[in-house]
């Protein structure tokens, strides 16, 4: 089981600070993996206290306040990975955001809001950790999509967009970076149980009931549902594999 390992692998985790991302990095860590988690928001503790749970896990971490939109706070990030491990084996790109809101009410500032926190984000924190994994001539990028990038976002259409978009330039990149030995992928959520996804405001409990009954499984998905794709796309398990999309939605949709 040596190739579905972490072990001393350097992994930077963006938006670790609760929900999928916080599951990811810890997930990452009991593999064996040092990580590095930002986050926008750190005032309230909570990214402090992933780090933490990652160092009680016997291994390294670094918390850094990062807003993933703008260019030098990403930089900042990969310097500090960068400095205090030596290398970037692999980033998530898990960092992103949503509201609901209607095409016809929604506002330019809006729209470019959403656009930007999660596909300029992901190409910014993309395009910094690669360059210190082109030198290295190895890597691993884990770009989270989501089925709505897919399957269309009613409501969220400027985020069924910006996911969409993940998923292009996912496959993009996997060329692009394939001479440099590294795999670019992408993971596509469908319902997830997380405190933003309750919190989002997007369905009436009729509507998440009718939802999670159609989905073939039966249930929604868990974080860990999330990290353990992620797992197998960071591990050498998956080393011929680049450019694809997992999608992790309890199955097919039947409309």
């Amino acid at each position: 089981m040596v190739q579905f390992e972490l072990s001393n692998k350097v992994t930077i985790v963006t938006g670790a600070r609760g929900g999928i991302g916080k599951v990811i990095a810890l997930e990452f860590a009991k593999a064996g993996a040092d990580v590095a988690v930002c986050d926008r928001i750190v005032d309230d503790g909570r990214l402090e206290g992933v780090a933490e749970e990652i160092k009680s896990l016997g291994r390294h971490s670094l918390a850094v306040a990062t807003d993933v939109r703008i260019p030098e706070e990403v930089d900042n990030l990969v310097k500090q990975t960068v400095d205090r491990f030596g290398r970037i084996d692999i980033l998530v790109n898990n960092a992103g955001g949503s509201f609901v809101c209607l095409v016809e009410e929604m506002t330019p500032n809006g729209w470019d809001t959403i656009i930007n926190i999660n596909l300029k984000g992901t190409f910014l924190c993309s395009q910094a950790a690669g360059k210190v994994m082109i030198q290295q001539k190895k890597g691993k990028i884990i770009n989270i999509a989501s089925a709505d990038g897919i399957n269309g976002s009613p409501r969220m259409a400027h985020y069924g967009a910006a996911k969409a978009g993940i998923i292009n330039f996912t496959k993009s990149l996997a060329v692009e970076w394939a001479q440099y030995n590294i795999n670019v992928n992408a993971i596509a959520p469908g319902p997830i149980e997380t405190e933003a996804a309750d919190t989002l405001g997007r369905l009436t409990p009729e509507e998440r009931q009718e939802q999670t009954k159609a989905i073939p499984l039966k249930r929604r998905g868990r974080p860990q549902d999330v990290a353990y794709a992620a797992l197998f796309l960071a591990s050498e398990a998956s080393s011929y594999i680049t450019g694809e999309t997992i999608v992790v939605q309890g199955g097919p949709r039947s409309v």
